[in-house]
């Protein structure tokens, strides 16, 4: 018989060698794992830096991997500096809404990381935002914050860039302390050779310079400025500065020279801003010279790159005051009020300091009144205490005058209270006309309401025809009342649907769903808000008639799709929107016709099954090719009534 025959044992020793060995070798592998996956972060990281001024679409693909990898590896270094990356994308495309959001991420990881530079760079970056708005007190706020972490860590490069954006904030604020910033900057470039920063920095002195008419300092910085730029696209700047110099000498055949020179170097890295200024520098003189047609020219070169550029809020603001005056001035009236009224409706949308100082006052106000009736009412106290003493002496008839007063503090009491009651709704009122609910309600807790993404919103616009010809033919008191009913109307017509009132820019008004508050049916509630529109319209036209004046028609376009909202601007608080779904709500608006819905198929897939809508045509946009555009003609359900449909409309082919 074949015996069986135990297995042989194995020392225990080698049994812990073995394990350990094991346990060695698999931790080895997780790092090494971890380090190959982050190394990848940051190989997209880097590759997406390098493509952003060539090619930024496939920059924000890299950034956006890169991202998402660094979130799944829970790598935060790597998530913050791919948030910049996207954030440095928006701006160099003029799309601060979204930079500023993107940017705001970034500098919430790095501060929870400790990492000073992060910080200080995304703190001075934001400032650069605020500048470029216009939100003076914002930029000094961030980049004064940057520059001291920059200081105390001793970090040259993000000195001199705090030092640049505070200085060229304060050159905003007209204060003379910029120069003082400036300066300090030359010697800590000098000494870096950062070629790039004395450029700037040069040329933003001599702007300074040049502003107080301190031609010959101007000039100097300026030739430093040049001399190191050489012929490169960075020298526009001061190409420009020379430009305006020559212009305040009376030179003008200088001053065209270098304004040319400008917006050559500026087009070769296609810097639009510089292209923008030289185009308003070149306008400026021959406005100078009273050739105001040829001034014109320019100016409407300059403002089509300007409106072509989301947010270059400031530039263009200033763009069309000036466009205001030279209309003005060649006596086309029409065309003057137009571009005021741009210039007006734009400076509404800036940020403004000073509106929430008013806030504030409002706050104050509220407070201290708050403050008087308790004084009034411990005084009051007082009085009563010493009654009773009185009482005590005076005996049971001034214990009932006691009494007597006693009551009468109780309603004064309770009609202060009623007071301070109605001054609190007041300023409740007044931040619920100017903001959504939710926006004030944001304000008042953080003192800031941040920018939200929304993945899907509708958007509507109207706009009057002919109303340029109207307003000519109107007194301006009658036009104000005319235009003030039919938007009172349409105030009323959108509350009822639940839709956001955005803003009005002249004739156009501008309305909105699903934002801030979230919406179900805001698809649906937007067609029927622009059906009741057309309805109140077709009504009014008809009322107008009887009476012998003209007509008044509007247009309405409609669309769907992702938008960023959020306050930003200067002048006063304001909640906007952004986005391409905003950019084609507005063609459907351009390119449809009066007494029309006019809608994308974006909009008519959603509502397809709830209204009948009539195929018009397709419409051409930049960067989106082909759109097709539709008809709302009216509800389905409502088609055996009349009365609800609002006005069908008529198919026509586009225009």
């Amino acid at each position: 018989m074949q015996t069986y025959k135990y297995p042989k044992t194995i020392d225990m020793s080698k049994k812990i060698i073995i394990v350990l060995g094991l346990f060695i070798f698999c931790v080895a592998t997780a790092f090494a794992k971890e380090g190959s996956d982050t190394a990848r972060v940051n190989a997209l990281i880097e590759e997406s830096k390098g493509l952003i001024g060539s090619d930024s679409a496939k920059a924000h693909d890299l950034a956006m991997q890169a991202r998402n990898l660094a979130v799944d590896l829970k790598y935060p270094k790597g998530e913050a500096y791919a948030l910049k990356n996207l954030g440095m994308i928006f701006y160099t495309r003029g799309r601060y809404v979204e930079t500023l959001d993107y940017w705001n991420q970034s500098l919430e990881v790095f501060e929870k990381l400790n990492d000073d530079i992060g910080v200080s760079n995304m703190l001075n970056n934001i400032g650069a935002i605020y500048f470029n708005q216009g939100a003076d007190d914002k930029a000094l706020e961030y980049s004064l914050k940057s520059l001291q972490i920059a200081e105390r860590i001793g970090d040259t490069l993000r000195m001199v860039s705090a030092l640049i954006n505070v200085g060229n904030t304060y050159y905003n604020k007209k204060d003379p302390v910029a120069l003082t910033y400036l300066l300090k900057v030359i010697p800590l470039v000098e000494k870096s050779n950062n070629h790039e920063a004395f450029i700037v920095v040069t040329g933003n002195i001599g702007e300074i310079y040049l502003d107080n008419d301190e031609f010959v300092k101007a000039l100097e910085y300026f030739d430093k400025s040049i001399k190191v730029a050489g012929d490169e696209p960075s020298a526009a700047f001061s190409y420009n500065g020379l430009g305006k110099l020559r212009s305040k000498e009376g030179n003008y055949t200088e001053a065209l020279k270098n304004h040319n020179v400008a917006i050559t170097l500026a087009e070769k890295v296609d810097d639009k801003l510089q292209v923008i200024r030289g185009l308003r520098g070149i306008a400026d003189v021959y406005r100078k010279q009273n050739n105001t047609d040829l001034a014109i020219q320019y100016y409407n070169k300059a403002k089509v790159i300007a409106e072509g550029m989301d947010d270059l809020k400031v530039e263009l603001k200033d763009l069309y005051s000036e466009m205001a005056a030279v209309y003005s001035k060649n006596r086309n009236y029409a065309d003057a009020f137009r571009y005021q009224s741009l210039y007006s409706s734009i400076t509404d949308t800036l940020y403004n300091i000073e509106s929430k100082k008013k806030l504030n006052q409002l706050q104050f106000d509220f407070e201290l009144s708050k403050k008087e009736a308790e004084l009034n009412l411990k005084e009051a106290s007082i009085n009563s205490e010493r009654q009773v003493r009185f009482g005590l002496i005076a005996g049971i008839a001034l214990i009932l005058f006691i009494a007597f007063i006693i009551y009468r503090n109780y309603l004064q009491k309770a009609n202060i209270n009623k007071i301070l009651d109605t001054q609190n709704e007041k300023i409740e009122h007044l931040l619920l006309n100017i903001l959504p609910k939710e926006v004030a309600s944001e304000l008042q807790t953080n003192g800031q309401s941040k920018p939200r993404h929304f993945e899907e919103a509708s958007i509507l616009f109207t706009d009057f025809r002919g109303f340029t010809s109207l307003a000519d033919k109107l007194s301006p008191t009658r036009l104000v009342e005319d235009l003030n009913e039919c938007f009172i109307e349409f105030d009323n017509i959108i509350e009822k649907y639940n839709l956001e009132k955005i803003k009005t820019i002249g004739d156009s008004y501008m309305c909105a769903g699903n934002i801030p508050t979230p919406d179900p049916d805001h698809a649906l509630n937007i067609i029927r808000a622009a059906l009741e529109i057309q309805s109140f319209m077709e009504n009014y036209k008809i009322s107008r008639a009887k009476k012998g004046l003209e007509a008044w028609e509007v247009r309405i376009g409609v669309n769907i799709g992702p938008v960023v909202a959020g306050v930003v601007g200067r002048k006063k608080y304001a909640y906007d929107i952004w986005g391409g779904a905003v950019n084609i709500a507005s063609r459907m608006e351009t390119n449809g016709s009066p007494g029309k819905i006019n809608i994308s198929a974006y909009m008519y897939e959603r509502i397809k099954d709830h209204f009948h809508c009539t195929y018009r045509g397709k419409l051409h946009a930049k960067n989106l090719g082909e759109l097709d555009m539709y008809y709302v003609e009216y509800e389905k359900s409502n088609a055996n009534n009349p009365d609800l449909i609002g006005v069908k409309n008529e198919s026509l082919s586009l225009q």
